[in-house]
């Protein structure tokens, strides 16, 4: 096939038709194109963002208003199908006039209303977790199958800022067969075909259309859109294509004007001059229809083995705290199940269905992709945190109620000493370093300091005692921290034996040569005192970076919040430096005439050794804080940034010595290459740098922005640009004749774990690192009675790299759904136990990047279901 006959059939881009191979064109497509017959199908829509430059009580108003007169369209014109997505806007409709919602159940049932895309509603579609958007499917669909009997096969997500190829898999297992987007555009994610196979790193596809004009048409401009559609296919001798129309963005959908114009149309009379091109049909349609359409022709789509990236990259760095929040409810939750489901298995609780149906509902709703991307304006901003912060609550009960369940059955402490419980959530045996908090039975006031050695029997865990999060001068609350190994999917019990010291000890490491140097044995790591930064970070004797990391990078911006005119922010401004022992002494909030260095151990034991060290840049402050293990590999840095500052982007940078080896980044489902051109890329929980058999790993807790070049990881912290500015045309992104507020400005945190080895052991680490400080093992001091029996073993799986994504009940009463997910390249081989079901040593094959949804019944029995349970995986 030659290019321009290949171009004909797909005009969005000829771009890597070639190497993708022929296309297959069928009898039927040979027969259009002969005698020149194009088939237009009308998708009309009324996009609609229930959050944006609105909060959501206007959202609600302008859905009301709009399905109202979509629906008075309907009943008026003969033909024209209205199509609307989002459970959530139809939600509102019920609730608020359920005279029009039952009017709509009835358009439905008589064709002329189509329910499309089925999700609770458009979520940003990157940084997501995958288990998050099988909820945000699951829930959309449950309602739309409740209320109208409908199960869409197209998912429809025309607005969301790119989209991961880890949702080819989930799309598939969740009973769809094709997608519509609208972005990115062809300028910034070149395809082979508007219309293509999206093939998913399973193996998994489906077929997608990225529209080229967009999900709208302007009010009274929709035979126009239309019109120049038809005429651009009968050009391109294009014989199938769809064109989305309807007023959107705040709603509005079908105008009168506009379906009496488009009728007429349609019928082939001239409207405002235009009149439709011979041979070519138009109908009103659906998705559904098109992609039947699709199959029916036989067309053999080109192959898109990649994710459908980048759109607005600042949106993976702006309103940070949403992203935080994002995360931490992700985990919460994922977490809280499993507890739940354990303590429910053995008899111990009642699921409680609503209230976890309710969190799901806050974190589905959070996601939305003006919020999560940060695009909205700040009360949207303090709406998003609301909802997180409300599922959240949720858990904390949740959580607790479980903990005191699965405790059950330990044995009474003995006398002196103080015991700390951990569970695990985990199938797999975690090594980890853990902290927990308690009160000593009495206040000490004497000048001295009690100490605990935290053990199992006979076994002494290596302990240090560490500042607690009060500041008392009193020797009465205290903070443990030990290394220890827990079980898997258990309660694990650990004992407090106390002694008291005549005084608190004081670290001895001492700065050498402008330097503190730590050495375990594997890692040596060298902090200079000079600029407070990481010069040198080797294990095994190889070194992993280049001196100078952890340096604090100020890049210059602009007031867009999302990056809609560049592809990077590669401008240096500056950077934080140290600040000086005065000022880095008056930051710290020292009396006046107490200094100290600006570079400092403050904890120092037999787990860890932590340095922290204070910087400034212009009107901003920062901590970074080092935390270096005794044992191992793993370093954790916290920085903790008080920012200040307009028109910039803050990156953490770390140069690395593995130039030009194989980047990669964890996404949902999958793992994604990371181009080292400098360009900002979207991340998930971890990233990896790897030349041959060394690599570098660092772990996040909640970002999502990076670039890399020249061997440098710079990861993106803040933003600070203003609310809501969109650009337009040539005018000024933010007024010039007032204040402005900016987005992220104050204290914000974040987490990072540094790991590094050969690489082959460190992905699979990473992915271990990333589950455990994501969801982290509970821990709480606690004074168990002694009654009870024990729990029974919880669920385990012989393979450590298999991920448990989520436990819980399922949809039918006596079964429990797991599902497990391998985040490699490899296919992989577990053995699942499941005491309290009775199932034991069960064999669980799963390929590259496979997730599979497992149902288990109470009497042993496993069956593989889709990712919905709705029956078993076709």
């Amino acid at each position: 096939m030659n290019e321009k006959f290949a171009y004909a059939i797909f005009p969005d881009k000829i771009t890597n038709v070639c190497i993708l191979g022929q296309i297959h064109i069928t009898s039927f497509f040979l027969e259009n194109i002969m005698a020149s017959q194009v088939e237009l199908h009308l998708i009309c829509n009324a996009h609609l963002d229930p959050y944006w430059q609105w909060e959501w009580e206007e959202g609600a108003a302008s859905a009301v208003s709009t399905f109202r007169a979509a629906a008075d369209c309907c009943e008026q014109s003969g033909k024209l199908i209205f199509c609307h997505n989002e459970a959530l806007l139809y939600q509102w409709i019920e609730e608020y006039e359920p005279s029009l919602f039952a009017r709509i159940q009835k358009l439905v049932k008589e064709g002329r209303w189509h329910i499309m895309g089925g999700w609770h509603l458009q979520p940003d579609c990157n940084m997501p977790c995958a288990e998050s958007f099988i909820r945000q499917i699951r829930i959309g669909r449950d309602w739309f199958r409740d209320k109208f009997g409908i199960d869409p096969t197209t998912a429809i997500n025309f607005d969301s800022f790119g989209h991961t190829r880890g949702l080819v898999q989930i799309l598939k297992k969740s009973g769809y067969d094709s997608d519509i987007v609208c972005r990115p555009n062809s300028t910034a994610c070149p395809l082979p075909s508007t219309l293509f196979t999206w093939v998913g790193y399973d193996d998994s596809t489906v077929s997608v259309m990225r529209t080229p004009e967009g999900y709208n048409s302007p009010l009274g401009g929709a035979v126009e859109a239309i019109n120049k559609r038809a005429e651009q296919n009968v050009q391109d001798k294009v014989p199938l294509s769809l064109r989305l129309w309807g007023v959107g963005n705040h709603g509005g959908g079908p105008s009168r004007q506009d379906t009496k114009e488009l009728d007429a149309y349609i019928a082939g009379e001239t409207v405002n001059g235009m009149t439709k091109p011979e041979n070519v049909t138009i109908k009103h349609s659906t998705p559904e229809t098109f992609f039947a359409a699709v199959k029916k022709s036989g067309m053999d789509l080109p192959r898109v083995e990649r994710d459908l990236n980048s759109f607005a990259a600042g949106c993976y760095t702006s309103q940070i705290r949403l992203k935080q929040k994002n995360r931490q409810l992700e985990n919460e939750l994922w977490a809280t199940e499993k507890m739940l489901a354990a303590a429910c298995m053995a008899g111990r609780l009642s699921w409680p269905a609503e209230d976890l149906a309710a969190v799901m509902r806050d974190l589905a709703t959070a996601q939305f992709h003006d919020i999560l991307p940060g695009s909205s304006i700040q009360s949207v901003e303090d709406a998003g945190i609301r909802l997180f912060d409300h599922g959240l609550e949720i858990l904390s009960r949740l959580k607790a109620r479980a903990f005191f369940a699965l405790s059950a059955g330990q044995p009474a402490p003995v006398e002196g000493e103080i015991p700390v419980l951990l569970y695990n959530p985990h199938p797999w045996p975690v090594e980890g370093v853990w902290e927990c908090e308690f009160m000593l039975a009495d206040q000490n006031w004497k000048d001295e300091f009690t100490i605990a050695e935290v053990c199992q029997g006979d076994t002494v865990f290596p302990t240090q005692m560490e500042k607690e999060q009060s500041t008392l001068a009193l020797d009465w609350r205290k903070r443990v921290v030990f290394r220890a190994t827990l079980a898997p999917s258990s309660m694990n019990r650990f004992d407090c034996r106390m002694t008291i010291l005549p005084e608190r000890p004081t670290p001895q490491l001492k700065p050498e040569n402008g330097a503190f140097c730590f050495d375990n044995g594997t890692l040596r790591v060298r902090i200079n005192t000079l600029t407070g930064l990481l010069d040198s970070l080797q294990v095994d004797g190889k070194e992993k970076i280049k001196a100078g990391a952890c340096r604090l990078l100020v890049m210059r911006d602009n007031e867009d919040p999302w990056g809609m005119q560049v592809d990077r922010f590669g401008d240096l401004e500056g950077a934080f430096s140290l600040l000086g022992r005065e000022e880095g002494s008056r930051f710290s909030g020292l009396r006046p005439g107490n200094q100290l260095e600006s570079v400092r151990i403050i904890e120092e034991g037999a787990v860890r050794t932590v340095i922290e060290a204070v910087f400034g840049f212009q009107n901003s402050r920062a901590v970074v804080t080092y935390k270096l293990p005794a044992k191992g590999t793993e370093i954790d840095v916290q920085v903790r940034v008080y920012w200040n500052e307009k028109d910039k982007m803050l990156k953490l940078s770390i140069p690395t010595t593995l130039e030009g080896g194989a980047w990669c980044t964890q996404v949902p489902a999958g793992v994604e290459a990371l181009r080292q051109d400098g360009s900002e890329q979207v991340i998930g929980h971890w990233v990896m740098a790897s030349s041959g058999d060394e690599a570098l790993s660092i772990t996040n807790d909640s970002i999502h922005g990076i670039d890399c070049h020249q061997g440098e990881l710079r990861l993106s912290l803040l933003r600070s640009a203003v609310y809501c500015g969109h650009p337009i045309m040539e005018r000024p992104i933010a007024p010039q004749d007032r204040f402005l507020t900016r987005i992220d400005q104050g204290e914000r945190v974040f987490s990072f774990r540094i790991d590094a080895g050969k690489t082959e052991d460190l992905r699979n680490r990473a992915e271990m690192i990333a589950a455990v400080s994501g969801q982290k093992p509970m821990a709480l001091s606690f004074f168990p009675a002694g009654i009870g029996k024990p729990l029974p073993d919880g669920i385990s799986l012989s393979d450590p790299s298999v991920q448990m994504m989520a436990c819980g009940k399922s949809r039918n009463k006596g079964e429990w759904m797991i599902r497990l997910y391998n985040p490699t390249a490899e296919e992989k081989t577990a053995s699942m136990c499941i005491p309290a079901l009775g199932i034991n040593h069960a064999e669980v094959r799963l390929g590259c990047f496979e997730i599979k949804t497992l149902v288990c019944k109470e009497n042993g029995g496993i069956i593989e279901t889709d990712l919905l349970e709705l029956g078993p995986l076709n």
